[in-house]
């Protein structure tokens, strides 16, 4: 309805312009009530010419022909009947803005040739006649070319959004062909080793047994590393050469990353406060990540040292803490590796602070936060 309210408005301002116009023209004809009816039924369909062009046109020029032969207001009386031509024109009715416009001339002209007194030069009558013909003309032209205006700016918005979805659909082609590239690199450079590593350790591991021998704790930790290592290597494969996930690790495996790391030598504890629940699947991977990168570094780095892993579950935020007792100090200057940078990537770009650093007593210390209440 507000879009229609500046129509109403219109068509009152032309009815009070109309009847203002009959009162002080001096050939005008008394205004009776059957002509203030005709200007409201003028004023009504102008009110909803946007919705019904076709219907308002024909109700505003039958109404106007009818007045002008009635009151004959002058030239007044072709405003309403112009507004409604150059709307039909726009919203794509151009037979019937052409045919109301010839009928309305039409009507006009034998109307003032009729009435027409002998002594009247016919130059008024043709010159008003071709004023009138020049303002229909540009009604119904300049209806066209809004029409021709509202279509160029859509067809430009269509092809904006075209344009946006296939620049969406070539990045996701280029993505995807990124990933497979890397999926092949880390295949061809990662697989072949990890794999031989595999092999070596379980000849290895069945030599000893075949000897009548127990392996050594350190053998069945390389040979259950590799073996493990090759399972996230193929899922993280699988996630690169396909847009769905594979198979999710998350905090509930961190009993085997710490069993893993006490068969290489490392003793480890595990505790976890607060309340288990199920996490993001970002956060809880994120957070079984700082978990095996952080052990993998004691195990490289800290020399004999025994590691703590403290996981805790609160209500708007989780906390994972790996700490060792290794040969870190804070006199020693620490240099951030591509493990570390990893970890703060992975933490940070959940929303999540992180901080490792060495520890006062001796040992090194990571400690990351995960909001929860995050969108």
């Amino acid at each position: 309805m507000r879009r229609d309210l500046p129509y109403a408005l219109s068509g009152l301002a032309l009815g009070g312009l109309l009847l203002g116009n009959a009162a002080l023209a001096p050939d005008a004809a008394p205004v009776r009530a059957l002509d203030v009816a005709l200007v409201l039924a003028m004023a009504a369909a102008l009110a909803v010419c946007r919705r019904y062009p076709v219907v308002a046109l024909s109700v505003v020029t039958a109404a106007m022909l009818a007045l002008h032969v009635r009151v004959h207001p002058g030239v007044s009386a072709a405003f309403p009947v112009l507004g409604a031509v150059y709307v039909a024109a726009w919203r794509g009715r151009r037979s019937a803005a052409v045919l109301a416009s010839l009928l309305f001339l039409g009507g006009f002209l034998a109307r003032d040739i009729s009435v027409a007194p002998a002594d009247r030069p016919g130059q008024l009558i043709a010159e008003r006649s071709a004023l009138l013909l020049g303002w229909f003309v540009a009604a119904n032209v300049a209806g066209l070319v809004a029409r021709q205006r509202r279509a160029y700016l859509e067809q430009v918005e269509q092809r904006a959004i075209e344009a946006e979805r296939t620049r969406e659909e070539m990045a996701l082609r280029r993505a995807g062909e990124e990933r497979l590239r890397i999926a092949r690199d880390l295949h061809d450079s990662l697989t072949h080793s990890i794999s031989v590593i595999k092999v070596q350790a379980g000849i290895a591991v069945h030599l000893a047994r075949k000897h009548g021998d127990e392996p050594s704790a350190t053998l069945l930790a390389i040979q259950e590393a590799s073996s493990a290592a090759m399972r996230e290597l193929r899922t993280t494969l699988d996630v690169l050469r396909s847009p769905t996930d594979g198979d999710h690790v998350g905090l509930a495996r961190v009993d085997e990353l710490a069993e893993r790391t006490r068969a290489a030598g490392v003793p480890v504890q595990v505790t976890v406060t607060g309340q288990p629940r199920d996490l993001p699947a970002e956060v809880d991977q994120a957070g079984y990540r700082l978990v095996q990168e952080a052990l993998t570094n004691v195990a490289r780095h800290a020399g004999p040292a025994t590691a703590q892993i403290h996981v805790e579950y609160a209500p708007a935020q989780l906390t994972v803490s790996v700490t060792d007792d290794g040969q870190a100090s804070p006199a020693r200057a620490t240099t951030p590796g591509v493990g570390l940078r990893g970890m703060r990537e992975r933490v940070t770009g959940l929303g999540g602070t992180l901080r490792a650093a060495a520890r006062d007593g001796g040992g090194f210390a990571v400690r990351a936060t995960f909001p929860l209440d995050a969108a």
